[in-house]
């Protein structure tokens, strides 16, 4: 057996025999057992008793140690009570079976975690929900450094998806903590338009990478690996959600103002410069401010103009 300190997982190294070659032998031993006892009978011999209750015992024990493994799933083996390794060797195997097994599954797991309120760097409340995969990597921890006590399981099978279970609630309580401290780094958008700091709204792939480390820190004492973590779900509480609405809306009308007064200085500049240039008409001071006045409400209204026809002279 393997002696090394007992403070993370290694591989079991004690025997184990090829399943369907021990089936072959405990169907002789069973054989040898019906015929031990006819022969005690028959001869009335005590020597043939005793030689078929011994052969009893050790067919009992050969028919209770048979063992099936599939691809990624793992086997915790305990002798009264010491770790003696994981068995994690695919296929149909004969173990001592006075050894306890827990069965573990190494498959990658989905958790879509329900959207949380939390309050982001600016202390606004948004709704934020995140999408967790993950696997156990060190079944040590994951079975001796959490509790993960499943003994009113009846089957092997509903032990192993119980203790599995467990593990997922685990997960789920620590990306809620993981998800509410890292929320509560960055803002939502970026209110200033500064455009350098990272925001939950536009800096999703730093985000994912901060949160995926910041939940391996917390999972790395239960022997559990997170592979990915992306948020899934991000929007503003809804106690201020027509409030930032709004304040959205605002943001766009003065930007699309800002645009529309930028074309419309362009074009009067552009009109008057080719009203002198090719000298079409004279026009002072107060003929352009007018003009310029006249232009600006044209081109930056919202509703369409009404012409008015001017049947007088510019000297009038």
């Amino acid at each position: 057996m393997e002696t090394k300190n007992q403070t993370g997982e290694f591989e079991f190294r004690g025997g184990s025999l090829n399943g369907f070659l021990m089936i072959v032998i405990d169907i002789v031993l069973w054989a040898s057992v019906v015929l031990s006892i006819l022969l005690a009978i028959v001869g009335e011999s005590g020597v043939y008793a005793a030689f078929a209750v011994l052969l009893l015992i050790v067919a009992i024990i050969c028919s209770c140690g048979f063992s099936m493994l599939e691809p990624n799933e793992a086997k915790v083996m305990t002798f009264f009570g010491k770790y003696v390794g994981t068995f994690r060797k695919n296929g149909f195997y004969w173990l001592n079976p006075f050894m306890s097994v827990k069965n573990v599954s190494l498959r990658a797991r989905n958790l879509n975690a329900e959207p949380i309120k939390v309050n982001d760097k600016a202390g606004n409340p948004v709704l934020i929900g995140l999408v967790v995969v993950w696997r156990l990597k060190d079944t040590y921890k994951a079975i001796f450094d959490i509790d993960t006590d499943v003994s009113a399981a009846n089957q092997v099978g509903a032990s192993a998806a119980a203790r599995m279970n467990k593990f997922e609630k685990f997960v789920a309580i620590q990306s809620d903590s993981a998800l509410r401290e890292v929320a509560g780094m960055y803002a939502y958008d970026n209110e200033d338009n500064n455009g350098n700091e990272i925001t939950l709204r536009d800096g999703s792939a730093e985000i994912n990478e901060v949160l995926t480390a910041k939940l391996n820190e917390r999972l790395e004492m239960a022997g559990l690996e997170v592979m990915e973590a992306r948020i899934n779900y991000l929007a503003y509480a809804p106690e201020i959600a027509a409030v930032m609405l709004r304040r959205q809306q605002a943001a766009a009308i003065i930007t699309a103002r800002e645009k529309i007064v930028d074309g419309a200085v362009s074009m009067v500049k552009l009109a008057l410069d080719k009203l002198s240039e090719e000298s079409i008409v004279e026009l002072d001071e107060e003929k352009k401010a007018a003009m310029v006045s006249n232009l600006l409400v044209v081109l930056c209204a919202d509703e369409p103009a009404q012409p008015v026809i001017n049947s007088g002279t510019l000297n009038h």
